[in-house]
């Protein structure tokens, strides 16, 4: 878990901030001034601002938690709007800037950041603020981004934009993206500061790399490294490395067989404790026929009593069930065995999911869970989404039932 020391960073947190803001601001003035000396014999650049793509989105989601040993049940209904904008081109150079706005008009849940700890915990609270704006720049195969920006790595179990919450993470990074390769994308970011999901940054000297090969027959494969420096918190910082291979294969005229392997390696990066040593591995297998797809998988975050291997960037919502029971790695370890089918029907797509969690280090067994989820979007601007979570516990964490029924509008 990343963990911000409140007392005597406060300064060095707004320095990293302004000083990324500051880096985009001059990017900017440096594009004016080259538009504008231009601006005499043609006007690209003014073309270039103006025939840039708006977009407005709005998210309305109501959120119910029931949770075992907290006496108020949670209602929460929040509201995100979202104004984005990204330029034309300018000799390879871009824009894009979003800004974002989360009200609550039912609010009694615990945010997080509201004090009402009587109720559960749903993490979207009230916040205004830039999620996104960087400039970027196009070259034959290569993208470079400078600025704030949301970042996503393979199914974001390391590194993602957490995008389910009404306030996604974003990070101040720079990041290079390079396909100049056949059938080859390699990647490299240095993140220095992360925007988390309930409106605080998180000071980091973070190098992140991701190459991946699609040229295979049977599928890709992708190594990659992530080497997170966490300046507030020293001791927590880890370097993960990591191969992951995924694809699928034809069998018959209507059967596809999935198939996904991961293993990855966690161990103390700069002033890490030396206790951070464990290890990762994730198999799925799967069949889709006649437009139904069945699942098993078998995940594993190791964990010996004392450290369990940890994802502090990823979109975590996403794994583990949709209760959030296991945001934090038990010290244990966990073992999540899952079994999942979907499909489309009428127009509307339909998931189910069981999952039984238990630990990694003993023969604890933590609990399980269903989660249920139906998604219908009329035409490309409409969807709706109804989703459900039942978490039972063995012996860990509380018994938790969590409801969301949720209507976007994207223009």
């Amino acid at each position: 878990m990343l963990i911000v020391n409140e007392q005597g960073t406060e300064m060095k947190k707004s320095l990293n901030v302004v000083l990324s803001k500051a880096l985009v601001g001059s990017a900017i003035i440096g594009l004016t001034t080259v538009g504008y000396m231009q601006s005499v014999q043609a006007d690209p650049f003014a073309d270039a601002m103006s025939s840039g793509k708006a977009t407005v989105d709005f998210r309305l989601r109501y959120e119910s938690v029931d949770q075992t040993g907290i006496s108020d049940k949670a209602n929460a209904m929040t509201l995100r709007s979202r104004l984005s904008y990204k330029t034309g081109d300018f000799q390879g150079f871009s824009l894009f800037m979003q800004g974002e706005h989360v009200k609550a008009l039912v609010d009694d849940f615990n945010s997080k950041t509201n004090g009402k700890k009587n109720y559960p915990v749903v993490a979207d609270p009230a916040t205004s603020e830039v999620n996104q704006s960087y400039l970027a720049y196009n070259m034959a195969g290569t993208t470079v981004k400078l600025g704030r920006q949301e970042v996503i790595f393979d199914n974001a179990r390391f590194i993602g934009n957490v995008g389910w919450r009404q306030n996604a993470q974003s990070f101040d990074a720079l990041t290079v993206v390079n396909t100049s390769l056949t059938d080859t994308t390699i990647v490299y970011g240095y993140v220095n500061n992360v925007n988390t999901i309930t409106g605080g940054d998180t000071d980091t000297k973070t190098h992140l790399v991701n190459a991946s090969y699609s040229g295979l027959p049977i599928g890709k494969v992708t190594g990659y490294g992530y080497f997170l420096e966490l300046t507030d918190a020293p001791t927590e910082s880890n370097s993960t490395l990591g191969l992951r291979f995924t694809g699928d294969t034809e069998v018959a005229e209507v059967i596809k067989l999935l198939y996904t392997a991961e293993f990855a390696s966690q161990s103390s990066y700069k002033d890490g404790a030396s206790t951070i040593d464990a290890d990762y591995f994730l198999g799925e297998f799967g069949v889709k026929a006649s437009g139904i797809t069945a699942k098993l998988g078998y995940e594993v975050l190791g964990g010996d009593g004392t450290y369990a291997f940890g994802t502090p960037l990823a979109t975590k919502h996403a794994m583990n069930g949709w209760a959030d029971k296991f945001l934090v790695t038990p010290e244990d370890g966990l073992v999540d065995l899952s079994f999942s089918i979907s499909g489309k029907v009428s127009g509307v797509k339909l998931m189910a999911v069981y999952r039984n969690f238990s630990a990694d280090n003993s023969s604890d067994k933590y609990g399980s869970e269903i989660d249920l989820v139906a998604i219908k979007k009329f035409s490309k601007n409409y969807k709706l989404l109804a989703k459900y979570a039942s978490y039972s516990a063995d012996t860990y964490a509380t018994d938790t039932d969590k409801l969301w029924l949720m209507g976007q509008a994207t223009f």
